[in-house]
């Protein structure tokens, strides 16, 4: 959402301006910066942020009330299940403002000033309400993803009435259609493509989206992967951790997938928007030294395999086979064979080497992982830029159907109908994200 936001100011205080609950989803992109979830006033506003430091703050007018909690969210890799609950008429200090994180009562805190009895609200009230930036300063923004957004006026709920533990695999999950009262200025904001600030709830509550904000189909409920700004090494990061620059000046830039796999077929795309013959795509175990470190290039390494203008790079050599030079604006296909440890590209719908990634044990025109990168390894996806001083930038799509703000022109499914490809995803390949990794990895 960065440099987008929602806005709406309501006509009045509605149901309650002393007692609401916010339920949310968000999945964070950055950290080391300021991130603003939902703001009210336009002065001495109520906000709650990600402090640059990753802790989580709930702050009424100014200061008059404050939380900031000691635990950090530093995860760029999976969605944080939020949920605020105000109670200002509570006799109890401690009641009036209780903060859950997937589920549980956050209770430690490095600030704790909680509100005085019957403090007024600003949010959800006549105010300027911001989603995602700052109503009195514009910035920060929030930089990620957000889902599932409920606004209760007049009712204070807990984590329970939004999210539940899952029977099977133990994980905190939503409930997509909670049993809840919205009161007169609660809204439901689902983030629908075509309708990103509609509200659901059935008040009629609509947001005004400023800017360019895009919906996808990751979800808590199935996590795609994005590319990891915790283990990026220079270059930036965009879009959601979808879109990765970097510039000769800090060469090399490297950065690896938020998500890894052990075994399944797995299928990417990464769209070339300036091209040289610094850009690399490919496949990163977990041993390569210049993940961390980047201080060379990933396809220096022996612990991957990346394809890099014309050639298929390991340790810095190029390896035998027939690859096309890749081009400005060419769309490159990743097929990982993590069953049969065979690793395949293409280039604008045309499998290179003449290979199959449908083959299986044959392995036809395939790179062979066991061979090049060892057994007993975690594969990520890969990419590096540099070279000469201007920028070099590289648009991934892990199944999100964009590549950086546009929308892939095609809409092509895996075999489980999960996804929006570019191109044509191969029979038994699926794209990257937790169901996938769950089901058949």
């Amino acid at each position: 959402m960065a440099s987008t936001y929602l806005t709406k100011t309501f006509a009045s205080s509605g149901t309650s301006d002393k007692i609401a609950t916010i339920s949310l989803w968000c999945k964070r992109a950055v950290t080391g910066a300021e991130n603003s979830i939902i703001t009210a006033g336009a002065s001495l506003r109520d906000l709650i942020r990600f402090e640059t430091s990753g802790a989580l703050r709930v702050r009424l007018s100014n200061g008059s009330a404050d939380l900031i909690t000691n635990r950090l969210f530093r995860d760029t890799s999976a969605f944080y299940h939020i949920v605020i609950s105000f109670k200002t008429d509570d006799a109890t200090s401690s009641n009036r403002i209780k903060l859950y994180v997937n589920g549980v009562q956050e209770t430690s805190f490095s600030t704790s000033t909680y509100p005085s009895i019957n403090q007024t609200l600003k949010l959800g009230t006549a105010n300027p309400n911001h989603i995602g930036n700052d109503s009195e300063q514009t910035n920060p923004y929030f930089n990620g993803s957000m889902a599932h957004f409920h606004f209760i006026d007049g009712t204070a709920y807990d984590a329970s009435t939004f999210g539940e533990t899952d029977s099977t695999s133990g994980i905190w999950k939503p409930k997509t259609s909670p049993s809840v009262t919205y009161g007169s200025n609660g809204f439901f904001l689902k983030f629908e493509s075509g309708a990103m600030g509609t509200d659901s709830s059935g008040n009629g509550n609509n947001f005004t989206v400023s800017g360019n904000l895009t919906q996808n189909v990751d979800t808590p409920s199935n996590n795609f992967s994005t590319l990891n700004p915790l283990v990026s090494r220079k270059g930036t990061l965009t879009n959601g951790n979808l879109t990765h620059e970097g510039s000769g000046a800090t060469a090399p830039n490297n950065v690896i997938s938020s998500l890894g796999v052990t075994s399944g077929k797995f299928y990417i795309e990464a769209k070339i928007i300036t091209a040289n013959n610094y850009n690399g795509f490919g496949v990163v175990t977990e041993k390569n030294p210049y993940v961390n470190s980047g201080t060379d290039y990933l396809s220096n390494s022996n612990d991957a395999l990346m394809y890099v203008y014309s050639d298929i790079y390991r340790g810095g050599g190029s390896l035998s086979g027939t690859y096309a030079t890749l081009a400005t604006n060419d769309i490159v296909q990743i097929a990982i064979d993590a069953d049969n440890k065979f690793l395949y590209f293409g280039v604008n719908g045309t499998w290179q080497n003449s290979s199959d990634p449908t083959s299986g044990a044959t392995g036809t025109g395939a790179l062979n992982m066991t061979t090049y990168l060892g057994s007993d390894v975690t594969y990520f996806v890969g990419a590096e830029t540099g070279g000469a001083s201007n920028t070099r930038k590289i648009e991934f799509n892990f199944g999100q159907g964009y590549f950086g703000t546009t929308a892939v022109a095609s809409a092509n499914a895996d075999d489980g109908g999960l996804g929006i490809m570019e191109y044509d995803v191969p029979a038994n390949y699926r794209v990257l994200c937790t169901k996938n990794i769950k089901d058949y990895g």
